[in-house]
């Protein structure tokens, strides 16, 4: 059996010792060559920690209950508008096209984890020869044909000795993590455009019913003023400008018309529905609640606007990117071998003397790419810094936002208030003439200027109830949407790479 299948098993079973020996010897040596080349390629991560303020300067200290739930659209108390956030939650297309994204970073992280694995392929193949007897005296001769049969397995494996590979894994892992929060970041600003075109035609709609109401109040005047002209006690000129004013307020109509036609023809977008197979009821800005929202504190706000946590994945992600360029500085080392069967009869083509195999271990080191390499690195160390600082503006950027929406949400409140006082001294103004107008004892010019100045603040009222709606929904917008409550909440990963200031 010296010659057989179990004496050429033992043969190879001491070449593949043989190969491993030689193999650790020259990973032994590689790694000497990492140390030295880590002197000249160290790199620092950089430190993206900020001053987080402990609070905000214009919030007020309220209860945690106060804090957005995660529902946060249910605070107005709109059924309607809670049917609209849930339909484009499943409908609307940005949002799907970011779940997209997220599978094709999924399948991107696969793509690199595939690189950690050994490579196995089945090859087979029959190949017919025919072999050429001419001889060199112009003779010719008849060639032996033959045909060699060929099965094997064919297996290769990068050794990830420098981490490159995992580098880039981890890379490829923090990509998919940030396509999930910029779905989130997509779906916050969907859900707030849907808010706001909401109330857009809400307030569309209170307008128009001002500047129909308003529209009856100039003809029934213009009708009294007719009545005076034609008794003596009205001029031409009355008329004319109590017409002028009819006439102006009959203006504002269309205005409105197409603000609601058009942001109704906005929601159905947004909801992912075809405008014609759109219904929407409304009813006014008056039957919406005004919550009231707690920022939290400032720290907190790190965690939970998406932005932030895409900016913060992104520069976790260059980091990685930077290893990888780093890593390709040194040496490839790869492993590959080929075992199978090949004869030249079919019947013979498993047995014993068919059996062939043949193993390679290589190892590459770069030495001169015409900068490419160092060109490369630079590349990705700029991107990291890039980075940075687009994290640390993130960062900025969303107390920046959270102090705005929260100053525009107490001056709304006092605008609206001090609105509402200004109409009620038009309207009774506006009453006081109307009486007066019927017992023809009022100046035509006190009767128009009180008229106006009654329609504009009516009118702008309304406007600043939709203000005021407007900048709760972008408070909520600037606090990254609902929080989970306090107690549930999960203690935070630590973030070695990317930690605020404590």
């Amino acid at each position: 059996m010296r010659g057989g299948w179990f004496s050429l098993s033992e043969r190879v079973r001491g070449r593949v010792r043989h190969h491993a020996r030689l193999v650790a010897r020259a990973g032994a040596c590689l790694f000497v060559v990492h140390a030295l080349a880590g002197c000249f390629l160290d790199i620092e991560k950089p430190d993206p920690r900020l001053d987080v303020p402990d609070s905000y300067v214009t919030a007020r200290k309220g209860p945690d209950s106060a804090l957005p739930p995660l529902d946060w659209w249910r605070s107005f108390r709109s059924h309607e508008l809670s049917l609209l956030m849930e339909e484009a939650q499943t409908a609307n297309l940005d949002i799907a096209a970011a779940v997209a994204r997220i599978e094709q970073a999924d399948a991107a992280v696969r793509t690199a984890n595939a690189a950690l694995l050994p490579i196995l392929d089945f090859n087979s193949s029959a190949t017919r020869s025919l072999a050429s007897t001419a001889g060199g005296g112009g003779g010719t001769g008849g060639g032996s044909a033959h045909t060699l049969y060929n099965v094997n397995l064919q297996a290769s494996y990068t050794l990830d000795f420098w981490g490159k590979n995992r580098a880039a894994l981890l890379a490829a892992d923090e990509n998919a993590i940030s396509s999930r929060y910029a779905k989130d970041v997509v779906a916050l600003t969907t859900l707030v455009s849907v808010a706001n075109a909401y109330f857009n035609v809400l307030s569309a709609q209170d307008r128009l019913d001002i500047a129909r109401d308003n529209l009856k109040a100039a003809r029934r005047i213009l009708t009294a003023i007719d009545d005076r002209f034609k008794a003596g006690t009205a001029s031409e000129l009355d008329t004319s400008q109590q017409e002028s004013l009819l006439a102006q307020v009959q203006a504002t109509i269309p205005p409105l018309e197409i603000l609601l036609r058009q942001n109704k023809v906005a929601l159905a977008v947004l909801v992912g529905r075809a405008p014609e197979h759109f219904i929407l009821r409304g009813g006014g800005t008056r039957r919406i609640a005004i919550p009231r929202v707690a920022p939290g504190l400032p720290s907190d706000l790190i965690s939970q606007r998406p932005d932030i946590r895409e900016a913060e994945a992104n520069l976790r992600s260059a980091n990685f990117s930077v290893e990888v360029a780093r890593d390709a500085f040194f040496p490839t080392i790869s492993l590959t071998g080929e075992t199978g069967f090949e004869s030249l009869a079919l019947r013979s083509l498993f047995g014993p003397g068919a059996w062939f195999y043949t193993m390679a271990a290589s190892a590459t080191q770069p030495i001169f790419h015409g900068g490419a390499l160092i060109a490369a690195l630079e590349q990705a160390k700029g991107r990291q810094l890039e980075l940075l600082q687009d994290y640390r503006k993130a960062v900025l950027s969303g107390f920046s936002d959270v102090e705005q929406a929260l100053i525009a949400v107490q001056q709304q409140a006092l605008h609206e208030r001090y609105q509402q006082q200004a109409e009620r001294a038009a309207k009774k103004a506006f009453d006081v003439v109307d009486r007066r107008m019927k017992g023809q004892i009022v100046d035509i010019v006190t009767l128009t200027q009180t008229q106006q100045t009654w329609f504009t603040a009516r009118d702008t009222l309304a406007q600043v109830r939709l203000a005021r709606l407007q900048a709760v929904v972008t408070l909520y917008q600037a606090l990254g949407g609902g929080w989970s409550p306090p107690e549930s909440k999960a203690p935070a990963a630590p973030t070695p790479d990317v930690v605020p200031n404590p």
